[in-house]
């Protein structure tokens, strides 16, 4: 066998092991996203959401955090000023809430509107906004909670999310609870949809793994580890509040659980430009944070693109030069292929039995990523090289430059 022969065996390997791991973890998601009866573990949570601006469907999200099927939690909104046009319709909303639920409901009602509490936490210095809202918010957090629970603005959830997210911290091996987003598009433009099946492939290495790393939309820690692993000081100077917490998780012996019930809805509309700034700035983050992540993302990326297309080239140049094993040289890219392919069907699937309720929007989606899964690996793979180089990036009309993990510098404020 010559030198190309080892290398298909070992690439068509590696795909097997790829598709492996996809089966396992959506094995794992349809174990695990079963509506069972909620446990008794409910501890006194407090749920943190900071906004910066109007997102899509603001109102629904926001209204969605507001009824919260859990007794005994405490809302937190933390916007920067109270310029921000977040921050009226925040008001009117939690009034709206408090009204609807009065009448026959009136102790609930005062329950709401004692519960929740919008914070103004004024501009950061030394970190990004994000984590300066919620360590505002994290140091009014009443000395009774148990759990504090993190959710972002542009998310939609269900009545049972909160619930779910903490159920396993009842497990001391637990150091945090994860969700994740599932873009589903408001537009049917092809960048919105291309970006869906790319987040999807990234959402699809959530399972039961190590691997696995905590996401700041939709996220839960003991507050007694919060405190214990000094998590206020290590987002003192950062800039990504879920990689640096699962960091210190894991450094601690501790587990980063997906909670396939929390895989919530984000609705989102993306031109290309908006896309590759969204994909470059996210990557970078990963990059400085979790660099082990990032490589093995870049080299999965990399060996399903040179399988698929280096092993098409190479497959028509031994036809065409009429070599030896030319059924091996063919099976490598069409292995690659239904590899892919059977991967998009796997993630499809998964979404299509716990987002239920998005399903009409989330079809136009689905037939972009199984049909066309194969051609949008190689616009992540452009991301992932745009995001090797550099530190600098923009989010929310501020730029950042990542010095470190531990420091990150605010170059201006838009």
């Amino acid at each position: 066998m010559d030198w190309y022969g080892y290398i298909a065996w070992t690439a068509v390997l590696v795909q097997l092991l790829f598709v492996y791991y996809a089966l396992r973890n959506y094995h794992y998601v349809r174990a695990k996203s079963v509506r069972r009866k909620q446990a008794i573990y409910r501890p006194r949570t407090a749920l943190i959401v900071p906004c910066k601006g109007l997102e899509a469907r603001f109102h629904a999200n926001i209204a969605s955090f507001l009824q919260q099927d859990y007794d005994d939690y405490r809302l937190f909104f933390v916007v920067e000023d109270e310029s921000d046009p977040a921050y009226r319709e925040l008001q009117m909303l939690v009034q709206a809430n408090a009204s609807r639920v009065a009448g026959p409901r009136a102790r609930d009602a005062q329950r709401a509107t004692h519960d929740v509490r919008i914070l103004v936490s004024g501009s950061s210095r030394s970190s990004g906004q994000k984590i300066h809202n919620l360590l505002y918010a994290c140091e009014r957090v009443p000395e009774d909670t148990e759990v504090i629970a993190f959710a972002d603005s542009d998310v939609c959830v269900p009545s049972d999310w909160l619930g779910r997210l903490v159920r396993p911290l009842r497990r001391p091996s637990c150091g945090v609870t994860t969700g994740y987003r599932w873009f589903v598009p408001l537009r049917n433009n092809l960048a919105t949809l291309v970006l869906s099946s790319i987040n999807a492939a990234v959402a699809q290495f959530l399972g039961n793994s190590p691997l696995n790393h905590a996401w700041g939309g939709s996220m839960a820690v003991r507050r007694a580890d919060f405190r214990r692993l000094n998590i206020a000081n290590a987002w003192s100077n950062t800039l990504s509040d879920d990689l640096s917490l699962s960091r210190a998780v894991k450094q601690a012996g501790m587990r980063v659980t997906f909670v396939p019930e929390c895989l919530v809805a984000s609705f989102e509309s993306f031109t290309w430009p908006r896309l590759f700034e969204f994909g470059r700035r996210q990557l970078v983050i990963t990059r400085v944070y979790a660099p082990i992540t990032w490589w093995l993302g870049f080299l999965s990326s990399l060996g399903s693109v040179l399988g698929l297309w280096g092993g098409a080239a190479m497959a028509a140049y031994a036809a065409a030069g009429h070599a030896e094993h030319i059924l091996l040289y063919a099976a490598v890219p069409c292995l690659f292929l239904a590899g892919q392919i059977v991967r998009t069907v796997l993630r499809q699937l998964t979404a299509a039995q716990i987002l239920k309720t998005h399903l009409p929007q989330l079809v136009p989606a689905a037939l972009v990523d199984v049909l066309g899964g194969w051609l949008w690996s190689i616009v992540l793979l452009a991301l992932l090289l745009s995001s090797a180089v550099g530190r600098t990036i923009r989010w929310r009309g501020i730029r950042y430059r990542l010095v470190s993990p531990t420091q990150t510098l605010i170059l201006d404020d838009l």
